[in-house]
Order: structure tokens, then sequence, then C-alpha cells
């Protein structure tokens, strides 16, 4: 008997009015070994019966739908199911849609003209809970931060050694454990403690809050979107 050579998959839920575009995103997905689409839906609403019985690891969600919106399946779908992460994935990059579907609880925010390897990739991050966004999302974010300095709004960090923000800028650019640990010569065990009393020091309950206040606060910088 030949040995077991299946590896486990990241179980993925892709969400979408229209059939033509799941069927597409599956595809692209699928492509890789390592993805599962385990199903599709096609309201929000059916969304959160598919979760609920499918029990996906990650859900790609559109925002643009007839009956219950992305942004309140989102909310919905992290309040009951807080291990289940949400990647947005639509056409929409304006200010409105990237902050009310990150406020609802995506993990991270990817727009559909990206290519298919950055798609699979934000999948990848977004099941291991890192943060994802598209750079073109990235400037809205940065932009909003330059308006919030403009108003005079104060940055609330200063609790914060100066490792720690060195740590919070690389995790606001999108770094994982892994590459930080490489960039600062320093154990992924050490990183993930510091991202630990990151969230306790600011009051963070998981990584997309953490990240989404060091672009609020202006930890990263424009040239870093």
């Amino acid at each position: 008997m030949k040995p077991d050579t299946k590896v486990d998959t990241m179980k993925v839920l892709v969400v979408d009015d229209h059939e033509i575009v799941r069927q597409g995103i599956k595809m692209v997905l699928e492509t890789d070994p390592e993805l599962e689409v385990v199903g599709e839906a096609a309201s929000g609403d059916e969304a959160i019966e598919k979760v609920r019985d499918l029990g996906p690891n990650v859900v790609v969600m559109d925002i643009g739908m007839p009956g219950l919106s992305g942004f309140e399946a989102t909310r919905r779908i992290r309040d009951s199911h807080p291990d289940v992460q949400v990647l947005a994935l639509t056409v929409h990059d304006s200010e409105a849609y990237v902050f009310q579907m990150l406020q609802a609880g995506a993990t991270g925010y990817v727009v559909k003209r990206a290519p298919a390897a950055e798609v699979i990739q934000a999948v990848k991050r977004a099941f291991l809970g890192e943060a994802v966004l598209h750079p073109s999302v990235a400037k809205l974010l940065i932009k909003d931060y330059l308006t919030r300095v403009e108003r005079g709004e104060e940055s609330s960090y200063d609790t914060l050694s100066d490792r720690e923000r060195e740590i919070l800028k690389l995790i606001a650019e999108g770094r994982t454990n892994k590459e930080i640990a490489e960039m600062l010569f320093l154990s992924i065990k050490t990183i993930q403690a510091h991202r630990a009393n990151l969230m306790r020091k600011l009051g963070m309950h998981d990584r997309t809050e953490l990240v989404k206040y060091a672009i609020r606060k202006g930890i990263i910088g424009l040239d870093e979107a």
C-alpha cells in the first residue's frame, strides 16, 4: 500500500453573487494544493449558513451583494465564529468600503484586479491571521492618517519601547513573524512575545486591530504603503 501523501488543506468558502466569478475564484484558488474550496455562497445570508455547516478556515467575501451585504455578513461571521478569517475580495477600493470592511472584522482587503498569485497568497496569510492589504488600500489608510495629523490628533503609542515600535511598523507593512524574525535577527518565539505584549499594552484583541492601529497612528509611512 502506498503511503498517504495527502497534505492538510486550508478550507475556503467563496462568497459572490455572480456564479461565473465564484467559479473563476475557485479555479484560481484550487491551482494551489494547499487550498480547498469547500463551498460557495451567492449572498451574505447564505454565507453565514455555509460557515456554520461547512466550517471553513477562510471566507473570501464580496461586498456588493443583494440582501445582506458583505459588511454585515462579515460582522456576523466574526461575531459567531471568531476563528474564521474573512478576506474581502472586491472591485471596490474606495475609503468607505475599505474602512467599513475592516471595521466589520475582515482580516484583509484585496481587489479583484490583483494577480492570481497575490490572491492565493492573501488567502494563505489570512488563514494565519496575518493582515493583508492591497497596495491601493494601504494608500487609502495612509491618507486617512495624514488627515488625522492635519486635525492635530495625538499619537497614543508613547508607552511602547523602541523595539516594540519597530516590530509594530513591520507588522503594519504586512511582514510575517518569520520575516520579522529574520530581519531583526530574533527568534520567531521572541517576535510572537512582542506581538502579545503589543496587543496587551494597546488593548487590542487580534492582529488585524494591531495593524489598523499602526496605520492610523502613523507608525507606517507613505513610502511603505
